[in-house]
């Protein structure tokens, strides 16, 4: 009996995980990365559509890339844009992003929502 109360006990301590949502993320990304960015074109920083296996540095016309992310030799995977969206600097040391996401549920939710765009407009 107590080791069914100690199994129930840590089951309920358990942290909840959740699938990434990426309506939740087309949201987090117009509140926090549309000041720079955009889907299809580029402004501040490169635009995102098909970021997805792309290497880093090298989005088509966008020019404003510092040194330090040219010559990264990232490639754009799931896990490279989550440690990225946590903190740039830490991933790449002289970036020149100035903003990061510390709440993994919210970077989980902007990378499904980056994964939902096809690579080319529809």
């Amino acid at each position: 009996m107590h080791k069914l109360l100690l199994a129930l006990a840590l089951l309920a301590a358990a942290p909840l995980t959740r699938a990434a949502d990426a309506a939740r993320g087309q949201a987090i990304y117009q509140a926090r990365c549309s000041a720079c960015h955009s889907v299809d074109f580029n402004g501040v920083g490169p635009a995102h559509r098909g970021v997805f296996g792309r290497l880093a540095g090298t989005a088509k016309g966008f020019t404003g890339y510092s040194p330090a992310l040219k010559r990264s030799g990232l490639r754009w995977t799931e896990a490279n844009l989550d440690r990225w969206l946590a903190d740039p600097e830490a991933l790449v040391p002289g970036q020149s992003m100035g903003i990061s996401l510390p709440d993994a549920g919210e970077r989980a939710d902007v990378i499904a929502f980056l994964h939902s765009l096809a690579k080319t407009k529809e």
